[in-house]
């Protein structure tokens, strides 16, 4: 069974940075398409970045040029990295496959910006 851990949430200020880690268990990390999504209070969840087996990426418009995706095959981690983070990127923040979520959602990391 596919088993996600997310950790690397908090509290941080308007233009702060905070890095995102999903460690995930349970499959061959290095053939699947992994995303990031978030899910803000009373809102759906979304996507906020994917990440290919062979490294491409994409982003929501939302996020474009302040949050970078990556992934370690050898360590069996995908990352977030977010800079320039701003109130409306509060949300719970999860990772699973892309384009379909089909692993079990783990209990996600909270990212809470606020002054």
């Amino acid at each position: 069974q596919v088993q996600l851990v997310e950790s690397g949430g908090g509290l941080v200020q308007p233009g702060g940075s905070l890095r995102l880690s999903c460690a995930v268990s349970g499959t061959i990390f290095s053939y699947n398409n992994l995303g990031w999504y978030r899910q803000a209070a009373g809102k759906q969840r979304e996507l906020v970045a994917a990440i290919t087996e062979g490294g491409s990426t994409t982003y929501a418009d939302s996020v474009k040029g302040r949050f970078t995706i990556s992934r370690d095959n050898a360590k069996n981690t995908v990352y977030l990295q977010m800079n320039s983070l701003k109130l409306e990127d509060t949300a719970e923040y999860y990772c699973n496959a892309w384009p379909s979520t089909w692993f079990a959602w783990g209990q996600g990391t909270q990212v809470t910006v606020s002054s």
